[in-house]
């Protein structure tokens, strides 16, 4: 299933061997860091959907992991020869990185093949050019890295690959892409005419190899993104579309965040910022946990995460096809569960395997119960009822002699719910009297996996 949001645009696939700079060339053209850029070979590792536009055309740019053309060591699982640099954490990966490309070349409406000048015509830019030579669509051979004259000059070698023109680029720079974008936007068919964007937003987080993307892969029915046993796999946050009865949806797989003391260097560390924006984007953040591992200090560290961006959230608790359970087993893991997130008491907690389907068929309509109640609103005369009988029943304590008093309250805002307490002195509202009126809000109108956002403010005198 494609992204039906940018699919509705023509589409440009970014090709070639691995590191000739096609996330720096993708960064470019759509004017902000979506790819990961970094100079280890192999970095990009799953497709990268984007809208851009050029000369009033929009289309959608797609960023692809290298296409490796492998010789039968690497296949067999041995690393490749010097005359193949590739970095050495994504080795395992040339394979499925090559099957990603060829997928955007299917989908795609033309393709930029980029080369590296500096390195010069290769064995591997040969093979992938026989691989392009069987795309329908249009090929523009663009010979990255000619930073300089005698770099340009050295691009027309590339002319024997037999794809037609060479455009000399600088992606780093921005020197050539002009002209390659001009041709480029000349050759794509007319864009569909394109619709707001209302759909549903849901994020898949969670520390490493809890499962995100193979959950990913079980809702779509597709391999949409690469699925690995390593950590670390997805480094970028990838947007899917699909619908679920009638509702469009927004699928984020983010890359797997680590604790921020344990990041790596490099690659890694880019990756989180973009799974922490991806967050920032979501209406809803399904928070995946490892069920053999259980729950970890860092489970809890990816869940203030959420907490911070004021999402929605629901926990999955994966691969729980694989632990050994009797009869009370989830009602005594979901007490565990509340107990270590204790500040995620009001989210719903759902026993899934990614592997086997086992309640997969749940998490999308919970998710989106979870969404309606993130944009419920009370009405104001209902709300100060519910507010008057709460201090019936628990009167706020006092302060230093002084009492609370609450006047009347309001809801001016969803998304999440926001609740405004008018009061004779904010300074008197202790924590426990706000958690109190919470929990209130809650049992009346439960708010499933949804902050709720109290603002107290002095009545205006």
């Amino acid at each position: 299933m494609t992204d039906g949001r940018l699919r509705s645009r023509p589409i440009v696939a970014l090709v070639g061997r691995p590191n000739v700079g096609k996330s720096t060339l993708f960064n470019r053209i759509v004017g902000q860091r979506l790819a990961v850029v970094h100079d280890q070979p192999g970095t990009t590792r799953d497709r990268l959907h984007a809208p851009a536009e050029w000369n009033g055309v929009p289309f959608t740019v797609v960023d692809t992991g290298g296409i490796e053309v492998l010789p039968e060591t690497v296949v067999v699982g041995r690393r490749p020869g010097p005359e193949r640099v590739l970095a050495q954490d994504s080795a395992p990966y040339i394979p499925l990185m090559r099957a990603q490309a060829e997928l955007a070349i299917q989908e795609a409406d033309a393709v930029i093949f980029l080369t590296d000048v500096a390195s010069g015509l290769t064995a591997g830019d040969e093979e992938v050019a026989d691989i392009l030579r069987r795309s329908r669509c249009p090929v523009f051979l663009a010979a990255n890295k000619a930073d300089n004259l005698r770099l340009r000059q050295a691009a027309l070698e590339f002319y024997g690959l037999g794809l037609g023109e060479v455009y000399p680029i600088s992606a780093l720079h921005g020197t050539g892409v002009a002209d390659l974008l001009d041709d480029v936007v000349k050759a794509l068919p007319p864009s569909e005419p394109e619709e707001e964007d209302e759909t549903v937003k849901i994020a898949i987080v969670g520390r490493p190899n809890v499962g995100k993307s193979s959950l990913l892969n079980r809702l779509l029915g597709e391999e949409r993104v690469i699925v690995s046993p390593v950590p670390g796999t997805t480094r970028d946050a990838i947007d899917t579309y699909l619908e679920w009865e009638g509702t469009p949806i927004t699928l984020i797989d983010t890359a797997g965040i680590r604790r921020r003391g344990k990041i790596e260097r490099g690659v890694e560390r880019y990756s989180v910022l973009r799974a922490l924006r991806a967050i920032q984007r979501a209406d809803v953040a399904l928070l995946m946990i490892d069920g053999i591992e259980g729950i970890t200090a860092q489970d809890a560290h990816v869940a203030g995460l959420i907490l911070d961006e004021w999402a929605s959230v629901v926990v999955l608790v994966n691969k729980w096809d694989a632990v050994e359970k009797d009869t009370y087993t989830i009602v005594e893991y979901t007490k565990w569960v509340r107990e270590a997130l204790r500040f995620l008491d009001y989210v719903p907690v759902l026993f899934i395997s990614a592997l086997t389907g086992q309640r997969v068929h749940k998490v999308l309509p919970t998710a989106l119960a979870v969404r309606e109640a993130r944009f419920r609103r009370i009405p104001t005369s209902e709300l100060n009822r519910l507010v008057r009988d709460a201090l019936a029943r628990h009167a706020p304590p006092s302060k230093r002699g002084k009492r609370l008093k609450i006047y009347y309250a309001s809801q001016p805002g969803v998304d999440p719910p926001t609740f405004v307490f008018h009061v004779n002195d904010p300074a008197l509202v202790h924590f426990s009297y706000e958690r109190y009126l919470e929990n209130r809000l809650r049992e009346v109108y439960e708010f499933p996996g949804t902050p709720l956002r109290l603002v107290f403010r002095r009545r205006g005198r």
